[in-house]
C-alpha cells in the first residue's frame, strides 16, 4: 500500500540528519579529529540513505558485505579513538535570558507534543488517506507516526522558540558529540540479536541448560529462565533481542511445555527479567552510558553501580513471581 510517511521516510530522515552532521563536523575547526569524525558519521548516514539503493543496484548480496566493511571501519574509528567534540560552550547574554523569561514552560510543550501526537495517530490515523495513498505506513504505522510526531515537534519548537530547523541541526550535533560511537550501539546490538537467531544459539542454550539443570525442577528451570534473560540481556544490552533466545531455548521447552505454566505470565515476567540486566551492562547504551555522557559524570560507570542493588533485588522478586503465579492453577 501506497504511504505518504513510510519506514523509508524515517531512514532518509535519520541519514539526512546524520549527513548534515557529517558535514558541521568537517567545519568545525575546533574539533582536533573532525576529519575522522565526520567520516564516522558520514559513513553511518549511508546505509540509512543508500541502503536500498545499493540492494537495487547491486544486488542483497554485495550490498551487505559493503554494508559489513563500513560496520568495520566504524569500529576501527572508535576503538583507535578517533572520535573527537568540537568545541559547544555557549554564554548566554542579557538577550537570551529575556527570551528564556518570555518563553518559560512553553519550552516543553514541543516535547509533550511527541507522545500526544504518536499515540493519536496511532490510535486514529491508520484510516487516514489522500486518494490512493495512506498517510501513514500501514505495516509500520507506530514508527511512522513517531516520525511524523517528531518532525510536527520540530515545527512547534521553531514557533515557540523563533528559531530555525538549522539551529536544531547544530544542538543534535552537540548531543551526538557528547554521545560518541555510543549512539550507534543499539542498532548494531538489535542486529546482533538477529545474528544469534539466525545462528539457532536458542537450541544451544536449551542444551546446555538441560546439562546443569534438571529440566523436572520447577525452581531450578525457573532461575535458569530468569537469571538467563538478566545475563543474556546483560551480554547483548536489550532485552527485545535476548528474550526470543531464552524464551525459546528454556521458557518454551522446560517451562510451558515441560511444567505446564502459564504463557502469559511466564513471558512477562521473563521479559522483566531481562530488563533487571539492562540496568547493570554499559551494553545498553542509551540507558546507562548516554545519561553519563550528557551529565558529564565524571565516573561513566556511575549510573550502574547505582542501579544495580536495584536491578538484584528485582531479579529476585522476578524469581519467587514466577515460581509462584506462573503455575498457579
Amino acid at each position: 500500500m501506497n504511504s505518504l510517511f513510510n519506514i523509508h521516510i524515517v531512514f532518509y530522515v535519520i541519514g539526512f540528519i546524520l549527513l548534515l552532521v557529517a558535514g558541521l563536523t568537517w567545519r568545525d575547526a575546533s574539533n582536533p579529529k573532525r576529519w575522522t569524525t565526520g567520516l564516522f558519521w558520514f559513513l553511518f548516514s549511508t546505509s540509512f540513505l543508500f541502503g536500498d539503493l545499493m540492494v537495487a543496484q547491486l544486488g542483497k548480496t554485495l550490498a551487505f558485505r559493503i554494508n559489513g566493511v563500513i560496520v568495520l571501519v566504524l569500529a576501527l574509528i572508535a576503538g583507535l579513538n578517533f572520535l573527537g567534540a568540537g568545541q559547544h560552550a555557549f554564554v548566554p547574554d542579557q538577550q537570551f535570558q529575556d527570551k528564556l523569561k518570555k518563553i518559560g514552560m512553553k519550552i516543553f510543550l514541543p516535547a509533550l507534543s511527541i507522545p500526544l501526537i504518536t499515540v493519536l495517530l496511532t490510535l486514529f490515523g491508520k484510516e487516514i488517506q489522500f486518494g490512493d495513498w495512506y498517510l501513514l505506513d500501514q505495516k509500520n504505522l507506530t514508527l511512522a507516526a513517531l516520525i511524523l510526531a517528531c518532525m510536527c515537534a520540530l515545527g512547534f519548537s521553531c514557533l515557540v522558540t523563533r528559531g530555525t530547523p538549522l539551529q536544531a541541526v547544530r544542538e543534535s550535533r552537540r548531543l551526538i558529540d557528547a554521545l560518541g560511537w555510543a549512539l550507534v550501539l543499539p542498532q548494531l546490538l538489535a542486529m546482533l540479536g538477529g545474528v544469534f537467531l539466525a545462528a539457532h544459539t536458542g537450541q544451544a542454550i536449551q542444551g546446555l541448560v538441560a546439562l546443569f539443570v534438571n529440566p523436572d525442577s520447577r525452581i531450578g528451570v525457573v532461575v535458569a529462565y530468569c537469571v538467563g534473560m538478566a545475563v543474556m540481556t546483560m551480554i547483548m544490552g536489550n532485552g527485545f533481542a535476548a528474550f526470543p533466545i531464552m524464551t525459546a531455548g528454556i521458557a518454551l521447552p522446560f517451562l510451558i511445555i515441560g511444567q505446564h505454566a502459564n504463557p502469559a505470565a511466564v513471558v512477562a515476567i521473563g521479559m522483566f527479567s531481562g530488563y533487571c540486566g539492562t540496568l547493570m551492562t554499559p551494553m545498553a547504551a542509551n540507558y546507562n552510558i548516554v545519561p553519563a555522557a550528557l551529565l558529564e559524570l565524571k565516573d561513566k560507570y556511575l549510573v550502574i553501580k547505582t542501579q544495580i542493588p536495584t536491578a538484584l533485588l528485582v531479579l529476585v522478586c522476578n524469581i519467587l513471581l514466577m515460581y509462584f503465579l506462573a503455575f498457579s492453577k
